[in-house]
């Protein structure tokens, strides 16, 4: 049955794999004698590009800094993709050859308008844009390693790196709007299991109660203490699930989105929407067929 593969994820930092392009190619380097950069956005300065400013013709203030995490490289190259919200990527490097560290790096939007021929003008920045920090590491060797895919900006490392809570390797700035979402809510789900575990009572269900926080990470990014509103609990603590799972979104001007992989392996996908009286409508469902329906109410 699906539901008995419970995954418990290891971190382990230096056994991990990028792919590089020593040879004009792509191949894949373990890094035994690798590096992985920290890039931290810097307190005080914008999470996300405010696209309410942008339109008032204001400036946006996105300051971040690029740190070694692990290992020595010769040298870095701080680069940027602008990923406009239909998919097309394009690349920009912002300092390269940088070898003192830890170093900060300001940008406005003079910065991305002169990085990036998508941007001639402040109209050109457009909801849903999506401007990603990273990387391109030159090793002693000479060989580069670059942590995101030069024509479509997409992730080009393990899951270790990006699970990490020591360091970060990419910092992602949304185009969007001014969001507030955190807090502890009301939860009240209806939802149904395609396994055949659950008892009658509990599957499909309606108006179940929970309880969950979601915390604010930022630039309209979310974590939900539990994505499910406690069904998967309810479900499948049969199965030994008798834990939150956390799940992620984003918030682009009142329109929600996300997706993470649940602890039986499985993909998860969320939608929903901040609605006028400032309740959560969120919908999710797994590639199980399993299917879920919750009202968020704030009470703190």
């Amino acid at each position: 049955m699906k539901k008995i593969k419970l995954i418990f994820a290891s971190f382990i930092a230096l056994a991990m794999t990028l792919a590089c392009n020593d040879d004009g190619g792509d191949s894949v380097r373990k890094l035994q004698e690798g590096a992985v950069p920290d890039i931290q956005k810097t307190d005080g300065t914008d999470s996300f590009i405010n696209l309410n400013e942008l339109e008032a013709g204001n400036d946006i203030a996105l300051s971040f800094s690029v740190d070694k995490a692990f290992g020595d490289p010769a040298s870095m190259d701080v680069v940027a993709f602008y990923i406009k919200a239909d998919g097309t990527a394009e690349k920009a490097i912002l300092a390269d050859d940088v070898t003192n560290f830890p170093v900060t790096i300001n940008v406005t939007k003079e910065t991305l308008i002169n990085a990036f021929e998508v941007l001639t003008s402040a109209d050109d920045f457009e909801l849903g844009d999506q401007l990603k920090i990273s990387t391109d590491l030159t090793l002693k060797d000479g060989t580069i390693v670059k942590l995101l895919k030069d024509d479509t900006g997409a992730q080009n490392y393990g899951q270790d790196i990006a699970n990490s809570t020591v360091f970060s390797v990419v910092q992602i700035y949304n185009v969007s709007c001014p969001s507030d979402l955190g807090g502890t809510y009301s939860v009240v789900s209806s939802g149904s299991s395609t396994d055949p575990g659950p008892t009658p009572d509990e599957n499909p269900i309606t108006d179940y109660p929970y309880t969950t926080t979601i915390t604010d990470n930022g630039g309209g990014s979310y974590t939900m203490s539990d994505a499910f509103g406690g069904l998967y609990i309810l479900w499948y603590d049969i199965y030994g699930l008798d834990f939150e799972v956390e799940g992620n979104f984003t918030d682009v001007c009142g329109n929600l989105n996300g997706s993470f992989t649940d602890p039986f392996g499985g993909a998860v996908t969320i939608t929903g929407t901040v609605n006028p009286d400032g309740t959560l409508s969120i919908h999710w469902d797994n590639e199980f067929g399993d299917t879920g329906d919750s009202v968020y109410t704030k009470v703190e």
